[in-house]
């Protein structure tokens, strides 16, 4: 189909989300070969990253799965990541109540930090249509699954390739890291980072019945919902003056 056939929203959507896709290709590579590591076949990987399209959350469900956690801990770990979704989807919802059942559907397979932050952006920018503005979403959002599910399939053939003695272990808690220090940026962050982080390495070492760490592996998700607690209680203690700047979200790694 020649360009100028091309609807001006889907355009615009390849556009924007062309440098944030960029952004995506090293975490994509790195959840492509933690799966290796973590004992999945090419084709579980695969099909994982098909089902969930999660990022950050899924990279820590590959994580637990590869430290022979418990399906269910595994499960609920991803849930708690991508609770900040529901945010967005409150937020976006207006733009998409004139949507059918199945575009509605679409949406929010592909909702992910980066698309709802582009499309809100320029929803809020040029005021479109509805069809323009699920144009948009689905160009925006299905340009940033092309390239998620392509630098997996990469990671996942080098990872295959990988020996052992490189040590790829380090990989998944680097890009957390990568990931953590630019969102620590106000008191109510910070207070959660220290508190969900301490809790979660505490959980992990402190003997319970004999055996060290929390049982099913439950440290990490011990720790997610610490650093929450301890986030909202010093974000509270502020008056709101802090974390809280009207927006629920800003463009990072897939989310994950």
């Amino acid at each position: 189909m020649p360009v100028s056939h091309v609807p001006p929203a889907v355009r615009r959507g390849v556009r924007d989300a062309t440098p944030v896709a960029v952004g995506i290709v090293p975490f994509g590579l790195v959840t492509g070969v933690a799966s290796v590591e973590a004992g999945l076949s090419p084709a579980q990987a695969v099909g994982f990253s098909v089902l969930a399209f999660a990022g950050a959350s899924q990279l820590a469900v590959v994580d637990l799965l590869g430290r022979n956690a418990a399906l269910a801990v595994a499960v609920l770990t991803g849930v708690v990541i991508n609770l900040r979704l529901l945010m967005f989807s409150a937020s976006i919802a207006p733009y998409f109540r004139p949507f059918g059942s199945r575009r509605k559907t679409l949406s929010s397979y592909l909702l992910t930090d980066q698309a709802y932050a582009l499309a809100v952006s320029w929803y809020r920018e040029a005021d479109p249509d509805s069809t323009a503005r699920f144009r948009y979403f689905v160009a925006a959002g299905g340009s940033l699954w092309v390239v998620w599910q392509a630098s997996l399939v990469a990671g996942v053939v080098a990872g295959a390739n990988v020996p052992a003695s490189w040590g790829l272990e380090f990989a998944v808690p680097l890009v957390f890291l990568g990931l953590l220090v630019p969102a620590v940026s106000t008191r109510p962050t910070l207070a959660a980072a220290v508190v969900g982080g301490g809790v979660a390495v505490a959980g992990d070492v402190v003997v319970v019945g004999g055996s060290t760490g929390l049982p099913y592996n439950l440290s990490l998700v011990v720790g997610a919902v610490a650093g929450i607690l301890a986030g909202v209680a010093v974000s509270a203690s502020s008056d709101g003056t802090e974390g809280d700047d009207g927006e629920p979200g800003t463009p990072e790694g897939v989310s994950d």
